[in-house]
């Protein structure tokens, strides 16, 4: 692993640590699809994304998911982070969109870290309150935006994280929006129309400004 490339993702951590992390981490390659956490399953190490776009969700008996929100290159699961410490199971699940690279930091070090290292209780503490914060942008938006309103929140961050052309297909958003294909295939055809966008089989290309 390369010390370098941690430093420019998540800086301002003591030289010890970087040092720690390259020593004690475990780097995992993911494919685009794979499942990284699962309902129930205990969970024995924290992640922090080295590469790629990660979701978490939560799902119910039916099969119908509740977004929650991504990880990023440079983000960690706080969740797990939770779960690890408490020795508790998952309840959510954690599912890579495109091909990823996870380091996994066994629970036995992030303990030692917290009180070894002050910005590993730093970085920890600021992933629980970013992550927290998303979930309320999450319940705001479903409480007080209508969908027009968050599906164009939607693409903008999807376009931020992917590019222009972003490969997704109308039922996968629907399902991050806790709404329908036909409802998102609606307003993206009126977007379309508006010359926001291209749509493409299974992807599509945002051309708006601003």
């Amino acid at each position: 692993m390369d010390k370098n490339y941690l430093k420019q993702l998540f800086p301002d951590l003591e030289e010890g640590l970087y040092n720690e992390l390259v020593e004690h981490g475990t780097i995992k390659e993911v494919k685009a699809g794979e499942t990284l956490l699962k309902v129930g399953q205990t969970i024995r190490s924290t992640m922090l994304i080295l590469d790629g776009l990660v979701k978490l969700y939560r799902e119910d008996d039916e099969g119908k998911e509740f977004f929650i929100y991504h990880l990023d290159a440079g983000q960690a699961c706080s969740l797990s982070m939770v779960c690890a410490a408490k020795h508790e199971t998952s309840e959510v699940l954690a599912k890579a969109l495109t091909d990823a690279t996870i380091l996994a930091i066994p629970l036995e070090f992030m303990d030692q870290w917290m009180s070894k290292y002050k910005t590993w209780y730093q970085f920890v503490i600021t992933s629980y309150r970013n992550r927290f914060e998303e979930l309320l942008k999450t319940i705001d938006a479903i409480a007080f935006s209508n969908m027009d309103e968050r599906l164009e929140d939607y693409i903008k961050k999807q376009v931020a994280r992917l590019g222009n052309n972003v490969k997704m297909t109308h039922q996968a958003i629907a399902t991050d929006l806790n709404s329908s294909r036909e409802v998102i295939s609606r307003l993206l055809k009126k977007m379309e129309a508006k010359g926001w966008l291209i749509i493409h089989r299974n992807s599509m290309e945002w051309i708006k400004k601003g």
